[in-house]
């Protein structure tokens, strides 16, 4: 198995970052890219909201967190990620494990390394991680959650 693009999907937490010293090795290793992920979650899917807000408001909204995102991004790619071949940073929409999924399979992905909860599970396994591992058509390497 040859290993060329490894995908690190983020929430942008400290539990995710957990990841990057593997990834960041694994990239050395095979001379791999690394494609980061970070999904925006769809504003739609979540219950009403007090008062009503029209799709110029939410658009207004995703286009502030993308900006937000790819700012965060950069920042991580740069302290983390400096010593790798090339990195390559994308933004999403919609359900986490679903785009994770998608994108690992129209990017061609070899491989994902991921952590194995963000910033909303209080488990020791979250959902997008198990998601992952269940559903992947690419080996998933999960990097165990450590409490500092």
């Amino acid at each position: 198995m040859q290993i060329k693009k490894i995908l690190w999907p983020t929430d942008l937490s400290g539990n995710a970052e957990q990841a990057l010293p593997l990834v960041e090795s694994l990239s050395k290793l095979y001379s791999a890219d690394i494609h980061v992920l970070y999904v925006i979650e769809e504003l739609a899917r979540h219950e009403p909201w007090y008062g009503e807000f029209d799709n110029a408001h939410i658009n207004k909204i995703l286009e502030w967190e993308k900006e937000k995102a790819g700012e965060r991004l950069d920042r991580i790619c740069d302290q983390y990620l400096k010593g790798c071949p090339l990195y390559i940073k994308e933004t999403a929409i919609g359900d986490p494990a679903e785009e994770i999924l998608a994108f690992a399979r129209k990017q061609k992905i070899d491989m994902v390394v991921m952590s194995s909860r963000g910033r909303k599970s209080r488990f020791d396994f979250g959902s997008v991680a198990e998601k992952m591992v269940k559903h992947s058509p690419v080996p998933v390497t999960i990097v165990p959650y450590v409490q500092s």
